[in-house]
Parts: C-alpha cells; structure tokens; sequence
C-alpha cells in the first residue's frame, strides 16, 4: 500500500486561519492618521464656530485704512467693536445672515461715541465716525465751527501738529480738544476754518437717524457729504468702537517679520477709543 503524503509532514497552514501580520506600527498607522485627521477637523470646526459667536454676538476687529479719525485712530490701527453696546440689527451678522428690520435687545448710542456703520449709500461698506448730531437736532458747520441746535460747540486749541499727507509731503494741522453738549471731549484736526466742508447748510437730522463726523475734520467724508454717507440710520450701525488691540506703522509689510518689532505702536496697544464723559474727567 503507497502512502501519498511524505512521511513527518505536518498539514499545510490554512491561509484563512493565520492570515500575514504586519508589524504593530505598520498597522495602527492608517487608522492613527485617520483619527488625527478627524481631530484636526474637529477642532477648526469648533474654532471656526467660536470666532463666528464671538465675532456675531460679542467682539468683531476691523483696521482702520485711513486718516479720516486723526488723530484718535491712525492708520494701522486694529480695534475691536462692541456688538452688544446698541443690540442687534440684520448688519451685526455677517454674510447677510440674518434678514429682519429693526434692532433687537436695543440700546441707544451716546454722543461722542465712535461707531462702526454700514454706508447707506453702500452697505457692503463699513466706515468709522464719531457721533456728534442726535435725532431731532439741527447741525450746521460755520468758518469750521459745529452749531449743534443753533449754539456753538467750544473747542480749546492745543497747538500744530505736523502730519504726512497720501504722498508723505508734510502738513500742518492745529489740534483742538472740541466740547460737546455734556461736557464730553475729544481731540479734533483742522488744517484751516476755510475748507470745502467748513461752511455747510443747516442740516435736520431725522428720527431714528445719527449724525456723524470724522475727528480729521477737513479729510473726512461723513454726514456733511449728503451724497455719500448723509444721515446714519440707527439700523446700518454695526457696533461701537471700544479699544485698540494693535497698532502698526502705516505700510508696515506683514511679509517681513524682521521688521515688525520696530514697527509696531506698543504705545497705542490697549489705547481706549471713546470720549471722556464728565464723571470720567472728575475721578
């Protein structure tokens, strides 16, 4: 009788039963990528959704591109802008999310305050201003002078300061501290009293509506410019303008990091924006 299997073989392995392993790393290694990848994304998302609130509901930044608020805001300054200060209206969300008329959780702005608006004009632009005319008032510029309901604003001059124009030829301008209605104050510039916007006729500012004005008085587009911007509804007001957070020299290039540490405002980082208000000045 003939055997057919060698003798002392064992049976073959059975490929189904003891399938190729590969070394521990080589195998954790696609599902550890995975599990990253997954992290990651978890985490953009959530940081994502966090700036979105924080930036709809509490704090949005914006950078001031021009000299139009010399000299409380410069060029390259970076603020943030207070959403709950005056509620919420369709232009605190961004993206057109949200599509209602009105505010909500209102609260009325302040003279004096600087604020962030959308242009009525244009209201995919934002500018900054000051407010200086309330609903139902009358406001009038004369030889560069506000007439806020038929009387004077006061100003105290301060002295020239030297600036440098768009093409940084140099220009003199004279600093005022300008006293509003209630005592608050702010620093103004003038170059002259004999400017384009220094005689005005007598503007009525309806209700529900604010009258702004930049503090760089004759380089400054704002309600004189009834064309453009004109009255600023309480509705197209985004926020207010509350604190620097940064500052950089005017031209500074982020591309060049060597260069950042000598071009950056320490002095103006953390700066208040608002006005002083009398009990303020007292203490």
């Amino acid at each position: 009788m003939t055997d057919d299997k060698p003798p002392n073989t064992a049976p073959a392995p059975s490929l189904k039963a003891n399938p190729a392993r590969k070394p521990a790393g080589e195998q954790s290694a696609p599902m550890i990528d995975k599990e990253e990848i997954s992290e990651f994304a978890k985490t953009a998302i959530i940081a994502v959704l966090l700036a979105l609130i924080i930036r709809t509901f509490l704090y949005e930044p914006f950078n001031i591109p021009s000299g139009s608020m010399l000299p409380t805001l410069e060029v390259g300054d970076y603020l943030f802008v207070s959403k709950p200060a005056y509620g919420y209206s369709r232009h605190s969300f961004p993206f057109g999310l949200a599509n209602f008329e009105g505010r909500m959780m209102e609260d009325t702005p302040e003279r004096g305050d600087v604020i962030v608006f959308k242009l009525p004009t244009n209201p995919s632009v934002d500018y900054i201003k000051r407010i200086v005319g309330m609903p139902g008032e009358t406001i009038q510029v004369i030889n560069g002078r506000v007439y806020i309901n038929g009387d004077v604003v006061e100003r105290e001059p301060v002295g020239l300061a030297q600036r440098e124009n768009e093409d940084l030829s140099p220009q003199a301008m004279m600093e005022y501290i300008e006293i509003l209605p209630g005592g608050i104050m702010h620093r103004i510039y003038e170059e002259s009293d004999n400017e384009h916007l220094d005689n005005t006729a007598q503007y009525s500012v309806p209700e529900g509506h604010y009258f702004v004005m930049g503090d760089n008085r004759d380089n400054s587009q704002d309600s004189r410019v009834q064309s453009l911007v004109g009255f600023v509804p309480y509705e197209n007001i985004v926020g207010r303008a509350d604190i620097l957070f940064f500052s950089v020299d005017e031209g500074m290039s982020f591309l060049n990091p060597f260069s950042w540490p000598r071009n950056i405002r320490y002095n103006r980082i953390f700066d208040r924006i608002g006005p002083i208000r009398p009990d303020e000045n007292l203490n």
